[in-house]
């Protein structure tokens, strides 16, 4: 199988245990493996609709990876089409507006816009590929101002699972261009999407710390502001246990220590002022609060660059209290297998669907909690049964809704369903069923 593919297309084909197979697959979560029957590298839009022709009449399965952070369940047959190789990127700054290929990163948007005074909106991190992101939804550092990133698409190319390569628009295949901003998958094989800019040079951001004796007291404080909050401003917590390492900043090697973030794309004294009762709720470790330049928005969040392993599982929340602040509180105490646990706000701008709706599931919910493990030895054990225990605690405040860039391990098929509201979960069926009748393209999300 491996030549014929090798025959059709023009980018580098292998198998397991080839030289140059587990680079084309590796993803950002070192803690997976993927072990397909092959792995393509595709490097045009003919390589694609080449490799999806031959997986249909193979009856393989395609999993489509581009900077690979979405690459986070077991893959062992099929196909693995690397897209990474579609790096054009263009800006036009007059109609503000990125032409982004499928293997672009955040970043290079991030520093293509910038000169022209312009931003797209991003997630947390800027290495995450641009265009997986962006089909799941995206919840960034600016969500409350700006909403969903998927919002700010105008238009995919797409290799359909039959083969065809189709544009989707508010205009042209308005069905597929509606579920492509938040259905993730099972919707062909986008190889470039036009993506709205908005004007933005700098933000009042950054974090500020608290030690561990004030964590509860700037927890308590922090639910209770979100509460009827600035729309403008984005704020999220997070409880971390920094290792002492040398890469670590000094001051928090081996500290137990809350981060609240905080997010105002507006002028800096009204930033000061809106983050004023936050600062005065307990006393600061650290302050990291300023302006920042549009291009270090991901220094806000500060995830890390590289692949690593983790386990990692969270959920949507339907509301917040005080009741669920000591259920976090309880799961993230000194004794937790999760060196990092957070919870973000949200609402706002995420709340607001686009002008003839979009796929992107959980716009319902205001919060969203994560809790990390890096410990490998941990993955099958600790991290999981503590997962468990949260879910647990915290089912009062869970939503039946997640979204599906937030869905975490373990990813089952009850877990991804429920990133979908029925109604819309049933029309991104029929509108897969239209565009990859087959099932070509649903890769390890099946």
């Amino acid at each position: 199988m491996t030549s014929i593919l090798a025959e059709r297309i023009g980018g580098a084909v292998y198998e397991r245990g080839d030289d140059g197979f587990a680079d084309a697959v590796a993803g950002f979560n070192l803690a997976f493996s993927p072990e397909p029957d092959l792995a393509a590298r595709a490097t045009s839009v003919r390589d694609v609709v080449e490799a999806v022709r031959f997986a249909r009449t193979t009856g393989m399965r395609i999993a489509v990876q581009g900077a690979g952070h979405g690459a986070e369940a077991p893959i062992h047959s099929g196909l693995l089409l690397n897209t990474s190789g579609f790096d054009k990127l263009d800006i036009h700054p007059e109609a503000r507006i990125a032409t982004i290929g499928a293997g672009v990163r955040w970043r290079s948007v991030v520093q293509a816009a910038a000169p022209h005074g312009l931003a797209p909106i991003t997630g947390s991190s800027p290495d995450v590929g641009a265009a997986g992101y962006l089909l799941g939804g995206g919840v960034g550092p600016l969500a409350r101002n700006y909403g969903f990133s998927s919002d700010y698409a105008t238009g995919f190319t797409v290799v359909t699972g039959e083969g065809e390569v189709v544009e989707a628009t508010a205009e042209e295949n308005p069905d597929l261009f509606w579920a492509l901003r938040g259905g993730k998958f099972g919707l062909g094989v986008v190889t470039e999407m036009r993506v709205r800019l908005v004007e933005l040079t700098s933000v009042y951001g950054g974090s500020f710390f608290v030690d561990t004796p004030h964590i509860e007291r700037m927890l308590r404080s922090w639910i209770d502001w979100t509460d009827g909050a600035d729309s403008r401003v984005t704020t999220s917590v997070q409880a971390v246990t920094y290792p002492p390492l040398p890469n670590v900043p000094e001051r928090m090697r081996g500290r137990r220590l809350l981060g609240v973030r905080f997010a105002f794309p507006g002028d800096p004294a009204e930033g000061e002022r809106l983050a004023a009762p936050l600062r005065a709720a307990a006393p600061i470790y650290a302050d990291m609060l300023g302006e920042l330049p549009a291009t270090q928005l991901g220094t806000i969040h500060n995830d890390p660059p590289d692949p690593i392993p983790y386990y990692v599982h969270g959920n949507m929340l339907a509301r917040v209290d005080q009741g669920l602040a000591t259920a976090f509180l309880d799961v993230v105490g000194a004794d937790s297998p999760f060196f990092a646990s957070e919870m973000r706000h949200l609402g706002g701008a995420t709340r607001q669907d686009v002008p003839g709706g979009s796929a992107v599931g959980g716009r319902e919910n205001d919060y969203v909690t994560a809790f990390i493990s890096g410990q490998p030895e941990l993955f099958d054990t600790a991290a999981p049964a503590e997962a468990a225990r949260w879910d647990s605690v915290a089912a009062p405040w869970i939503s039946p809704v997640n979204n599906i860039n937030l869905v975490s391990q373990p990813i089952t098929r009850q877990r991804v369903d429920s990133c979908w509201p029925d109604d819309i979960r049933e029309r991104l069926g029929q509108v897969r069923r239209r565009y990859d009748p087959d099932g070509v393209t649903l890769g390890w999300w099946e």
